[in-house]
């Protein structure tokens, strides 16, 4: 088994050779903001768990590297397109693309990078293609379902805790799932085994973008990278808020509603105040409460996998930083 800096190594050089055919390809206008998404770097955390996945049951991971370009550009499209609906301005330190380039450019090359990623999967092992297919095509589909479902509530006020979930779900998860489970079936796991650590990524998925709401509130700025509070500012709709709208009562409620829809505030005295309500209603201990259960489902689905102990210790490492992360 490699190590993850190994398989992580392996997956950039096969991405710079993709890189120069990128680079290279006509005409610039399209190729030129694709090759600037995929320089903008992250953390590659979606491709390495293609290539683990594969390589729990195969040592053969070259095979899964198609797929793991394709899950890599795919995820870097959904991002470019997040930017250009939220009209962001920096994406890890750098202007967005429709910022850099034109919002018309920016929906073509996203257009061209969701190809792309069915170009790149395609070349993997024949016999294997029906079933990666269809896993991809319906794990893509479910991250659009997601981002609808944001975009939805963010005109609605009724938006419950589990419907919360099952669009983090749907926007986050499942492609960390999807990722873990094309590798799993590319290195011929047996369907059973596969589906647990498709299981295995869904609840790690969702106990990081719970994580990720918690940081927003709770994180230290100069270890988060960015200013805390932006999702209180914006009246986003997360766990946080939504648990307490259900658990605040009376005068504290009325406040919380008050603040969500106040026009004109003072972005520092709104962050105060509503975190203020967070801590009322004791909503970070909920947060923690719920993301402790998934990490516990992720690892009640590891223990089943049928592979090696020392095999699973990346995963059980990554499920305990999803846990400890404060960036």
């Amino acid at each position: 088994m490699k190590s993850q800096q190994e398989l992580f190594d392996l997956f950039l050089r096969e991405l710079k050779k993709e890189r120069k055919k990128i680079d290279n390809a006509s005409p610039k206008g399209l190729y030129k903001p694709v090759s600037y998404t995929l320089d903008m770097g992250g953390k590659r955390l979606r491709p390495v768990l293609v290539l683990t996945g594969a390589n729990l049951f195969s040592e053969n991971i070259e095979e899964a590297l198609p797929a793991a370009i394709a899950i890599e550009v795919f995820h870097n499209f959904t991002l470019l397109h997040d930017d250009l609906m939220d009209n962001a301005s920096v994406r890890r330190g750098k202007p967005t693309v429709h910022l850099k380039f034109n919002p018309n450019t920016a929906i073509l090359s996203g257009d061209a990078m969701m190809i792309l990623a069915n170009e790149y999967l395609a070349n993997s092992p024949a016999e294997k293609l029906p079933e990666l297919l269809k896993l991809f095509s319906r794990t893509a589909l479910e991250v659009c379902e997601g981002q609808q479902y944001d975009m939805d509530f963010e005109s609605r006020m009724d938006v419950t805790v589990d419907e919360y979930i099952e669009m983090i779900r749907l926007k986050t998860a499942v492609l960390i799932a999807g990722a873990l489970k094309l590798g799993a079936v590319i290195g011929n796991a047996p369907e059973q085994q596969a589906n647990l650590l498709y299981d295995f990524g869904i609840n790690i998925g969702l106990a990081f973008q719970l994580q990720d709401d918690w940081l927003d509130v709770y994180g230290d700025p100069n270890v988060f990278g960015k200013k805390i509070g932006g999702d209180i500012l914006s009246n986003k709709k997360t766990f946080l808020l939504l648990k307490a709208q259900e658990k605040l009562q009376g005068e504290k409620k009325e406040q919380l509603q008050n603040w969500i829809t106040k026009e004109t505030f003072l972005p520092e005295e709104k962050i105060e105040a509503v975190t203020q309500l967070y801590n009322d209603a004791a909503v970070s201990d909920e947060a923690q409460k719920i993301m402790r259960h998934y990490h516990e489902e992720a690892l009640k689905c590891l223990a089943k996998l049928e592979v090696e102990e020392t095999n699973k210790k990346d995963l059980t490492e990554l499920a305990d930083q999803v846990m400890s992360r404060i960036s």
